[in-house]
């Protein structure tokens, strides 16, 4: 197939003239074509010019011209190229008697279980928290009534944290094997809406997420996995360095060859457990800071040069800056249209996250504005220095909020006082707020870098550190504080049949590298181990 990029078309143009688009660029005249958009971005350099600009892949119906057609266009823009289909391995040859055992239904987990379950393993997916569409429910009743389940909440639960956010599928990793496209897929064919393939920032908000990963649940069960939920891994049990047993909920035992842990980001009762059992874990560097609310039309209006736009819907940004003290600070989950939410997890500790729906039509934007921190700023060493630092960070916030979720205005923030009351940008928050001071959660350091970058930032995007901008705290769950130490080439922690997966073990960063992760651990249990029907 020939492969044509730089394809500018104004915003709103028809596939007809995409089409067109592509027969003059090739300069076919009556040969018959077939095409596939690879990707679509948007140029907004030229507000009043907007174009989407396309990567597509063309196949001619007589495949034999497709070479003559390359060699005369002469187009630095136009290439050969040829679609590699994702493959998963063959089954290896050691005999595994009992069905792997994966820990997390969130992305990592639910990809890991679906590609074993299709190769013929039959795995056990343990899960802490409740299915998805329950889960829910318990979720919107503690952000109206404040009743925290701390084993199903934003954090924990079918879906995984991701859930419940703006559930965006961008990926910064490089995967030549084809696993991105492959998750990207998978996704559609369980309800995703057929454009994230291409988009430049595909995303599946939290109310098409649900139904998604209720239906990959389903695809597992019928192709012989199992579900169980509300069963918290609670100790895991070894001989001479193998596994051999795995507890649930502190009673229940059940014999296990292999356990993938994907228990997510948030599963700090867990790490003690791996850390109290020997397993190999060391500090890792993440971020912490707030969410920042402003109006989307603002946004819009700095991005696209209007207040809104349906073809292209509500505006995102992304900012970075470097401060002078030397840390970094920069968005993080930006959510257009969306809403910060209570995201904690544990009684007496408070976090925030970002959420949209898929029609993404908040009055807000918000953003996490976050700082980065190093194992030098947690306050205890060893591996799990990091969860002792949110948790200071989470307690703070608590206070500073008496149990809600702390708000403060930009200017009330420069001037290091406590807002009593809020203007012209009211909260879309889920769980209640109320004004505060969110500069005192932090150290010195870090709460003057997020000012900084807000200043910084305010010189990039036209009133972004407007004095009524709204600031909420903590965001304290960018990422893992811990990575279980795994083989490079087997995947395996330092005990046999463990196989640390996804953003909790550290080795991810989002929902679609965590699933990406997930086929990469399923991948190396099926080189190992031959199914169980063979």
């Amino acid at each position: 197939m020939i492969r044509i990029t730089q394809l500018k078309l104004s915003i709103n143009h028809t596939p007809e003239e995409l089409s067109q688009k592509i027969r003059k660029e090739l300069r076919l005249k009556n040969e018959g074509f077939t095409y596939e958009i690879v990707k679509q971005s948007l140029d907004c350099r030229h507000k009043e010019d907007k174009k989407f600009v396309y990567t597509v892949d063309v196949s001619l119906q007589d495949k034999n011209q497709e070479s003559k057609i390359f060699r005369r266009v002469h187009n630095n823009n136009i290439m050969l190229t040829r679609k590699k289909e994702y493959t998963f391995p063959s089954p290896g040859e050691e005999k595994l008697k009992y069905p792997p055992v994966i820990v997390g239904s969130g992305p990592a987990g639910i990809f890991c279980a679906w590609y074993l379950a299709k190769a013929g393993y039959r795995p056990l997916v343990l899960e802490r928290g409740e299915e998805a569409h329950v889960r829910q429910k318990t979720v919107e009743n503690f952000w109206k009534n404040g009743v925290l389940d701390p084993d199903s909440n934003v954090q924990f639960g079918e879906g995984g944290a991701g859930t419940f956010s703006d559930g965006k599928l961008n990926t910064l990793v490089k995967d030549p094997s084809g696993r991105n496209h492959e998750v990207l897929k998978r996704f559609v064919q369980a309800g995703a809406p057929s454009e994230i393939i291409y988009q430049q920032k595909p995303h599946l908000c939290t109310d098409v997420l649900v139904g998604v990963v209720e239906t990959l649940r389903h695809e597992i069960e019928e192709m012989g996995g199992e579900f169980q939920f509300r069963s918290k891994v609670t100790d895991l049990f070894f001989e001479n360095s193998q596994l051999k047993e795995i507890e649930i909920n502190g009673e229940k035992r059940i014999p296990a060859q292999v356990c993938v842990l994907a228990v997510g980001h948030s599963a700090r009762d867990s790490f003690f457990m791996f850390e109290k059992k020997g397993i190999y874990m060391e500090p890792k560097s993440f971020a912490v800071g707030v969410r920042m609310e402003h109006p989307q039309s603002m946004i819009n209006l700095a991005l696209y040069g209007e207040e809104e736009n349906e073809k292209l819907g509500a505006a995102a940004y992304k900012v970075t800056h470097t401060c002078e003290n030397g840390r970094g600070v920069y968005s993080f989950c930006m959510c257009p249209g969306g809403y910060v939410v209570n995201a904690s997890s544990e009684p007496e500790m408070l976090a925030v996250n970002g959420m949209s729906y898929q029609a993404r039509d908040s009055r807000n934007a918000n953003s996490a504005l976050i700082v980065s921190v190093t194992p030098a700023d947690f306050p205890e060493e060893g591996p799990l220095g990091g969860v002792a630092f949110q948790r200071n960070l989470e307690r703070a916030a608590w206070k500073a909020g008496n149990g809600k979720v702390p708000v403060q205005l930009f200017e009330d923030y420069q001037k290091h006082k406590p807002s009593t009351r809020l203007k012209d940008v009211e909260p879309c928050i889920k769980g209640a707020c109320v004004p505060g001071d969110v500069r005192s959660i932090f150290p010195k350091e870090i709460g003057d870098s997020i000012e900084e970058g807000v200043l910084a930032f305010g010189k990039k995007i036209k009133g972004f550190d407007r004095p009524d901008a709204v600031l909420s705290g903590v965001e304290s769950r960018t990422s893992s504080p811990v990575r279980i130490v795994r083989d490079k080439d087997s995947l395996e922690a330092n005990y046999e049949g463990i196989y640390p997966c996804g953003e909790g073990a550290g080795y991810a960063g989002g929902i679609t590298s965590a699933a990406m992760d997930g086929i990469k651990v399923a991948e190396a249990v099926s080189k190992k181990f031959r199914n169980l029907s063979i």
